[in-house]
């Protein structure tokens, strides 16, 4: 599916249609013109009645090892599905009764709410900041569960730190990368597993997600949503009474919502050969450029927050025409390959600074 020389921030930029004012690829990312191009042209077809569920199969199963080659794992190790939440459900229902789960406080509630859930099983589950986490994992916790990038603040976590202790303790490690991957090099590869949204900063249509599975922990993990997608051919599970699933994270497989897999293999199309440190880097520079505009010490992220309980500066954004996003009584402004300083001095100029 990917072809071609790596992508500049330059270039790939070139690909969308418009964004200049938006900043809240936090929220929901942008297509790309061949994105939208490619959901046309799909939505074509089914009403011309030639919509194929065998190529929708091929057309995921080409997006699954592209996100793998993003996030530097082997096909076989991937799972799709169209929601973080059920996939921590999964992990959720596989944790041993009586076990510790550590969250971070305020964290993203599909990284919470499932673990929460299974508190009826006697399940531990400690909430602490995110600055706590690496020290507060002990020998005690089976499971430490976070996000990457938070997305009620846009602070990154400390994985060195978080792996380092939860491999002397033998924790397990479960990430959310959906606030990440797009513009934060993610090497899935290092934690136990990860879950990612496609959405937001990878600019797909929303149903296309990916959980990633170390070998050892899919071991240890229930297949408890198993359907005809995660059988080993597919379209010999359509029936019971027989159940061959697949022996490898395919077996997590929830069946793909088609047309958003469409979208999101065009859309990863681009980020599988973007130069994603540069993009980083472009991310990191609007941030921190306005961290500075705000008079703020400058944080090294691509979501820059601050205090705003009335609303009243993200209504103002919102009235000169600029999209920005309100979360956890802060407002919230996101950074990525659409925009430019220009962004960054007319948010300013709105907000009086």
């Amino acid at each position: 599916m990917t072809s071609g020389s790596t992508l500049s921030v330059v270039e790939a930029r070139s690909e969308f249609a418009s964004g200049r004012g938006y900043l809240a690829a936090c929220s929901v990312g942008i297509p790309t013109r061949v994105t939208v191009a490619a959901l046309t042209a799909d939505a074509v077809a089914w009403g011309q009645g030639k919509a194929s569920p065998v190529r929708y199969g091929v057309i995921a199963d080409e997006v699954r090892e592209v996100y793998a080659g993003i996030v530097g794992v082997t096909p076989d190790r991937v799972a799709i599905g169209s929601q973080v939440s059920v996939m921590a459900g999964l992990i959720a229902a596989s944790v041993p009764d009586g076990a510790e789960v550590v969250c971070v406080e305020g964290d993203f509630s599909s990284m919470v709410f499932p673990f929460l859930t299974q508190r009826s099983r006697g399940i531990i589950v400690r909430h602490v900041p995110l600055r706590d986490l690496a020290a507060s994992i002990t020998e005690r916790t089976w499971l430490a569960a976070f996000s990457l990038v938070q997305s009620a603040t846009g602070a990154l976590a400390d994985i060195d730190d978080i792996l380092s202790v939860s491999a002397r303790h033998g924790t397990h490690t479960f990430c959310d990368t959906t606030q990440a991957v797009g513009w934060l090099p993610t090497d899935a590869a290092r934690f136990d597993a990860t879950a990612c949204h496609a959405y937001k900063w990878l600019c797909s249509p929303r149903g296309a997600a990916f959980l990633t599975l170390s070998p050892g922990f899919e071991a240890l993990l229930a297949p408890a949503q198993a359907g005809w997608y995660a059988g080993d051919d597919p379209w010999a599970s359509c029936y019971g009474p027989e159940m061959n699933l697949a022996s490898d994270a395919r077996r997590f497989d929830v069946s793909p919502a088609w047309p958003a897999w469409v979208g999101a293999g065009a859309a990863l199309d681009l980020f599988a050969r973007l130069d994603i440190g540069q993009a980083r880097e472009h991310a990191v520079r609007l941030g921190d450029s306005f961290c500075d505009g705000l008079g703020r010490e400058r944080l090294g992220q691509a979501i820059v927050t601050w205090p705003d309980l009335s609303g009243d500066d993200v209504a103002l954004l919102s009235a000169a025409g600029i999209t920005a996003s309100s979360r956890a009584g802060r407002a919230r402004v996101a950074f990525h390959l659409w925009n430019d300083e220009d962004d960054v001095v007319d948010a300013l100029r709105v907000l009086g600074r």
